[in-house]
C-alpha cells in the first residue's frame, strides 16, 4: 500500500494542512491458483513478514541552513507517524545557494554542526535517514563533494557515497550548468546493507548512466536503489520518470526517487514529482501534486523482489564481459 502526505504549495514556512491519499500496491501480475479469500489471507501474513515501510520526501530547499532543517524535521515527523523506518531526502536537502560560490561557503566535514544535527533528528525520531547531496568539504576550499549519507535510527553514519556522474550540460532551453567547475567526482561503488534491504546508492545525474546501476544490482546485489535528485524543470519533464522507471526494470530492484521541487530561487527550479517504482516498473508511490511539498509511504515487499527475479531470471542471461570481448564490442 502506498500513501501519500502532502502540502498544497512549497513555500518557505510549510503549510499546516495535511492530506492523506492511498493507492493499492497491486501484485496482480502475479496471480495465485488459489481462492481469492484465501490468497488475500496469504497476502497479509507476507507484507507483515516480509516487507517493511519507506517513505520518500519532496522539498524545495533554499539557503537558509536553519529553514531547511525545520522543513526536514517536519516531514521526519510524518514518516514516523506513517510508520516509516527509512525516509529519503532530496539531493541539496540542507541548502540551495542563491548565486555562485554559496554552497562552497556552507560546505562542512561529515563530523560538522549540520550533519550532527541531521545524526541527531533520526536518533530522537528512531527513523533511518538517507540524505542526498549534503556539500561534504572537499580536499581544497575550491570544491566540495555532493555526498549521499546514510544514518541509521540510532543517529550513526552507516554509510557516504560521493557522486561519480557531474552535472556538466548545457540544458536546452536553459541554463548551463558546470557541477566540475566546484565539486569533486567520487569514485566508488557504494552498496549497503540495511532493515530495507541491500542499497545502492546514488545522486540525480548518476540515473543517466546504466552502467552503475547494473554494477549495484549485479555485482553488488543492491535490492533497492536510491536516487535523490534535483532535476531541472526541463530535463525531468523529458527523461525523470522514463529513466527510473527504466532503471527499475533493468536491475529488477525498488526504485527511491526523492526530488527537491518548484522554484528555489530567481534563477533555480526543480521539477519535482518524487517517485517509489517496485521492480515490475510500476510507480507505487508518488504525490498527487508534482510541486507540493511532503512524503510518500510505500512497502518494500521483498517476496515481489524474489518473485520478479524468479519469474524472469535475467541475472542467468546475461553475458559476461569476456563475451563481449570475444564478440568484438570493446
Amino acid at each position: 500500500m502506498a500513501f501519500c502526505f502532502y502540502s498544497q504549495v512549497p513555500t518557505k514556512q510549510p503549510s499546516s494542512r495535511l492530506l492523506i491519499r492511498s493507492t493499492p500496491n497491486s501484485n496482480s501480475l502475479y496471480p495465485h491458483p488459489r481462492s481469492v479469500k484465501v490468497l488475500a489471507v496469504a497476502a497479509r501474513e507476507s507484507t507483515m513478514a516480509n516487507s517493511v515501510r519507506v517513505a520518500a520526501a519532496q522539498m524545495t530547499s533554499i539557503n537558509d541552513l536553519a529553514a531547511n532543517f525545520a522543513t526536514c524535521s517536519r516531514l521526519v515527523k510524518e514518516a514516523s507517524a506513517a510508520g516509516a523506518k527509512l525516509l529519503c531526502f532530496p539531493e541539496n536537502f540542507s541548502y540551495v545557494g542563491a548565486k555562485d560560490g554559496d554552497s562552497l561557503k556552507i560546505a562542512e566535514s561529515l563530523d560538522g554542526p549540520i550533519m550532527k544535527g541531521y545524526c541527531s533528528l533520526a536518533r530522537e525520531s528512531s527513523i533511518w535517514l538517507s540524505l542526498g547531496g549534503f556539500q561534504e568539504k572537499g580536499s581544497d576550499d575550491a570544491h566540495l563533494r555532493n555526498t549521499h549519507v546514510l544514518i541509521d535510527d540510532a543517529g550513526n553514519i552507516r554509510s557516504t557515497y560521493s557522486k561519480m556522474f557531474l552535472f556538466d550540460v548545457d540544458v536546452p532551453g536553459g541554463m548551463v550548468f558546470k557541477e566540475s567547475s566546484f565539486t569533486e567526482a567520487g569514485k566508488d561503488i557504494v552498496a549497503v546493507d540495511s532493515p530495507f534491504g541491500r542499497l545502492g546508492v546514488t545522486v540525480c545525474y548518476d540515473l543517466r548512466f546504466p552502467e552503475l546501476y547494473q554494477q549495484l544490482r549485479f555485482n553488488h546485489e543492491a535490492q533497492v536503489l536510491l536516487v535523490p535528485a534535483a532535476f531541472t524543470k526541463v530535463t525531468g519533464q523529458a527523461h525523470w520518470e522514463i529513466l527510473l522507471r527504466a532503471r527499475a526494470i533493468e536491475t529488477q530492484c525498488y526504485v527511491i526517487a526523492a526530488a527537491q521541487a518548484g522554484k528555489h530561487n530567481d534563477k533555480r527550479e526543480s521539477y519535482g514529482n518524487t517517485l517509489i517504482i517496485d521492480p515490475w516498473g510500476t510507480v507505487v508511490g508518488r504525490l498527487p501534486d508534482r510541486l507540493s511539498m511532503g512524503i510518500t509511504v510505500a512497502d518494500i515487499d521483498f517476496s515481489l523482489i524474489n518473485s520478479v527475479r524468479a519469474k524472469m531470471p535475467i541475472s542467468k542471461h546475461r553475458k559476461p564481459a569476456e563475451f563481449w570481448k570475444s564478440a568484438g564490442l570493446c
